[in-house]
């Protein structure tokens, strides 16, 4: 491993522990050459996963675009940043749990929604509303008596 202090390759791991998320370990290395300390994480190398549009159009897997339209859905909601994090976190498990090369958006679409209905009733609805792409008022109110039943 490179320091990224002075660029020498000679480093030795000090100390090594899975990090807090369990899915990676987190590694304290230390530099031979300047002697400075510098933290590494190594993580499983996953199969980059393509995601389909509704056009067709194919474009790689990007958590950001996930963690935007969750954000975007708990704007002012009481739902703690722990849980928001959380629940990406379960999304993008369930996700690559399938095992595929590519999905379509409209199943993760489907997965967030199950995911935020749990979460917070106005998230779910927020999402819903630009995901199925409401037309009017009564299909909005179509889907707020799905929930409350």
């Amino acid at each position: 491993m490179k320091c990224p202090y002075c660029g020498n390759f000679d480093t030795r791991v000090i100390d090594s522990r899975p990090a807090e998320d369990g899915t990676s370990i987190r590694r304290r290395r230390s530099c031979d050459a300047c002697g400075k300390r510098f933290t590494t994480y190594e993580k499983v190398e996953t199969i980059p996963l393509i995601i389909i549009k509704k056009d067709n159009n194919r474009e790689q897997y990007d958590r950001k675009k996930i963690e935007g339209g969750v954000l975007r859905a708990c704007y002012k909601r009481p739902v703690p940043a722990d849980a928001i994090e959380a629940t990406i976190d379960s999304i993008e498990k369930d996700i690559f749990s399938r095992e595929e090369k590519e999905i379509p958006s409209s199943v993760i679409g489907e997965i967030v929604m199950e995911r935020l209905k749990e979460l917070d009733a106005v998230a779910y609805v927020r999402f819903a509303s630009v995901y199925r792409e409401f037309k009017d008022v009564n299909t909005f109110m179509a889907e707020l008596k799905k929930i409350l039943e």
